[in-house]
């Protein structure tokens, strides 16, 4: 178990360093591509863009993972590596993969893993629509 913790937990600590990262960007992209306006659809393009860009941050840790996987050899080619992690990552758990009894413990932490990761780009799409909301309604009060 000590060597899955070993193997699994940087992966688990480089996911949360890039989501944070993955975040602040989105956060930074957002604010400068939305100014004040009184356009209704005014923040529909800097909220798509936030949300491509925490879809590829979510796709590049699930191939991340997916990549542990096929290096540690629990698959025989990557693409099937990724999509094992792809269904660990976000919890769906179809079952019709499964690890060797030497390396399982990682399917259970990288769903941890990606559940934590999927919720914080959750959060920060909500952080920003409340942001436009409040801008809206201080736009139409003055």
């Amino acid at each position: 178990m000590l060597n899955v913790l070993l193997i699994g937990m940087p992966i688990v600590w480089g996911n949360l360093l890039l989501q944070t990262h993955i975040n602040v960007w989105s956060i930074r992209y957002y604010l400068r591509k939305s100014g004040q306006s009184t356009r209704d659809a005014q923040g529909a393009w800097p909220l798509f863009g936030v949300i491509t860009i925490l879809m590829f941050g979510t796709m590049l840790q699930i191939a991340l993972w997916g990549a542990l996987f096929w290096w540690l050899d629990e698959f025989p080619t990557l693409e099937t590596a990724i999509y094992h992690s792809g269904v660990n990552f976000s919890t769906l758990g179809y079952g019709d993969l499964v690890m060797s009894a030497k390396w399982r413990l990682l399917g259970p932490l990288e769903a941890i893993n990606g559940a934590l990761m999927i919720s914080l780009s959750g959060a920060t799409i909500l952080a920003l629509l409340q942001q436009q909301l409040r801008d809206k309604f201080r736009g139409t009060a003055n």
